[in-house]
């Protein structure tokens, strides 16, 4: 816990000192006031949390967090278990989404087993931080134990402050986990207040007879639990997974080293919930990469007061999204970097 407690004491609020000034370099640009829209935001969102007035995004990571969730036995996923480990060997393989992505942008993805149901095989490119062998199943009791939770949590900070020594400027989040979208669903339930309906999805592509199996069994899961809405420790541990906790660390890790962190989807966006709950400030580090198809992404963003930076139909996880975005963050920050003012490039500027 004290790890836990000494990140979060780091995390202060955004510094505005240099808008000002990066705002009036993007007015001086050659090309209309505002006229790069959401690419100059993020630019001044950049230099707002690294506190540079020309960050340049080399180091790119995505952490991609694999566990696996006990409430799969209720039938709630269209794919088994065993998936999660394969999925990891894939990553591991340099065959995935995320691999495939993660190279298109220049991104570096580190794998990690936060709680797979079983041991996988020694790779040096898989970073072993194991609760335990898959959350219990939540529609019966708590998924983990409060100090799992803690664990969890903790685990992420430890891996982030790992990475950052070999330099990290932009970070993603990603998932793996059969039946993750399950807790997460709970999770936004929990914390927003929403009716479960409106929050759960049909996570691979299950169809209406698993989707409303997979209603009952979060209903029951809340029901049982009673996950307290304003302790993100507790909701974790009711109704959670190790991979969120471990997400929900790198989260926490990155605002408190003033490192931008790219949500990914869905299992990202109740990661950052849980987040926020435990330091609102938190939520001024934070850029959405997208909107996911599963309709409770768009209510974790909107509670969260995120703006998606794409809209794309994904749902894959992985941090397919966030890689996607991360490109385009940087190439907000390259606009202010190296586009031409009106004065050096000698063109004219707008009449008064």
């Amino acid at each position: 816990m004290e790890l836990l407690h000494k990140t979060i004491s780091k995390i202060s609020g955004i510094d505005n000192s240099l808008s000002e000034e990066t705002q009036k370099r993007l007015d001086n640009l050659t090309k209309p006031r505002g006229s790069l829209g959401r690419l100059e935001e993020l630019a001044k969102q950049i230099v707002e949390i690294t506190r540079v007035k020309n960050p340049v995004l080399r180091h790119k990571i995505v952490f991609t967090m694999a566990g696996d969730h006990g409430v799969v036995e209720n039938g709630v996923s269209a794919f088994p278990k065993e998936v999660t480990p394969q999925m990891v060997y894939n990553f591991l393989n340099n065959g995935a989404g995320i691999n495939v992505l993660a190279r298109h942008v220049g991104a570096r993805v580190v794998v990690v087993d936060m709680g797979v149901a079983c041991d996988l095989k020694d790779n040096p490119a898989l970073i072993v931080k194991k609760v335990n062998y898959g959350t219990k199943n939540m529609a019966k009791g708590p998924a983990m134990t409060r100090d799992e939770a803690i664990k969890s949590i903790e685990n992420g900070i430890e891996i982030f402050k790992e990475e950052l020594l070999k330099g990290i400027d932009i970070v993603g989040t990603g998932d793996m986990g059969i039946g993750n979208t399950t807790p997460s669903s709970a999770i936004v339930a929990a914390i927003t207040g929403r009716n479960v309906e409106d929050v759960t999805g049909r996570g691979a592509g299950i169809d209406d007879k698993t989707l409303a199996s997979k209603i009952v069994a979060i209903k029951e899961a809340l029901k049982v639990n009673k996950p307290n809405p304003k302790d993100g420790i507790d909701i974790l541990s009711k109704v959670g997974g190790f991979e969120i906790g471990g997400l929900t660390g790198v989260i926490l890790a990155a605002a408190a080293n003033r490192v931008p962190v790219v949500i990914d989807g869905f299992i990202s966006g109740a990661a950052a919930l849980i987040a926020s709950t435990l330091e609102e400030k938190v939520k001024d580090y934070m850029i959405a990469a997208h909107c996911s198809v599963e309709r409770g992404h768009k209510i974790a963003l909107e509670f969260l007061g995120l703006k998606p930076v794409l809209d794309l139909n994904l749902r894959l996880g992985e941090g397919t999204g966030a890689a996607l975005a991360m490109n385009i963050v940087e190439a907000g920050t390259k606009i202010l970097n190296e586009m031409a003012t009106f004065q050096s490039a000698g063109v004219s500027e707008k009449n008064k």
